[in-house]
């Protein structure tokens, strides 16, 4: 496992009082189901990696029907020698009280749920989950809040979040193969984006988005309400990724913490 190189880019930028943005930037994702690995991508960029975006893509967990789960981006990244951080609102998969209770030992909770329940992205996600804690990764469960989005940025840590894209666009649910809109026959739709900056007079969120086209212009960045970003996570529970994903470089000589 290799400690990544971290070199020091431009500093982060208050643009005006109370707005404070990190300088990321994304490519556009290749396809309707890679939006996961170039958000990893874009992240690793911020850090200062330059490898190319088919590489993440293709050594990345895809499932049968295309897309991944945040945990698998923690695990690729944890695997190149970086921390990784989940703060989850994944019911469907952590009980509350495995957070509560001191000495609780959540790999064998999750082992002992995976015999019992037989959903199917259960199943998918609970070796990624058994990976993640083996590599060192850290989960927390606390409540999702505009304070807890802000203390992370103000570390200079993007965010990289799946979350509910039905929601965060307030658009028609999808169907099919295809991803037609579909008022009626359509399901919720799961993706993941950067949270890359605030601006706290307006309470709002800087979002960097891979996706296009979404209905916030061309740019892969806009500003959004953060109660809409909010909701947009905690709802991401239906697709089954409600969570903020942090991924940075351990402290040391050879990755010193952007300035």
């Amino acid at each position: 496992m290799d400690t990544p190189v971290v070199t020091r880019r431009k500093r982060s930028t208050p643009i005006r009082d109370g707005e404070f943005r990190l300088p990321i930037e994304t490519l556009p994702q290749p396809d309707e189901t890679t939006c996961g690995p170039t958000c990893l991508h874009a992240v690793y960029r911020y850090w200062g990696e330059a490898e190319p975006l088919g590489d993440v893509i293709a050594r990345n967990y895809r499932m049968e029907h295309g897309g991944t789960f945040a945990v698998f981006l923690a695990c690729d990244a944890l695997r190149k020698g970086y921390r990784a951080t989940i703060y989850t609102y994944n019911l469907m998969v952590f009980d509350p009280t495995w957070f509560g209770r001191s000495g609780t030992d959540i790999a064998e909770r999750l082992e002992r749920q995976r015999e019992i329940k037989k959903d199917d992205r259960l199943q998918q996600v609970t070796p990624g989950y058994l990976e993640f804690l083996r590599l060192g990764g850290r989960l927390r469960f606390m409540d999702l809040s505009p304070r807890l989005i802000h203390r992370i940025l103000r570390r200079r840590f993007p965010i990289v979040t799946g979350l509910s894209s039905t929601y965060l666009y307030h658009a028609a649910r999808e169907y099919g193969p295809t991803d037609t809109r579909d008022d009626l026959r359509g399901a919720p739709s799961g993706h993941f984006v950067v949270i890359a900056g605030y601006d706290a007079s307006h309470r709002r969120v800087l979002i960097v988005d891979p996706y296009q086209p979404h209905p916030y212009g061309t740019s892969h960045e806009y500003w959004i309400s953060i109660d809409r970003a909010v909701g947009a996570v905690l709802l991401g529970i239906v697709t089954h990724d409600a969570n903020l994903l942090i991924i940075h470089p351990p402290p040391g000589p050879t990755s010193q913490k952007r300035a």
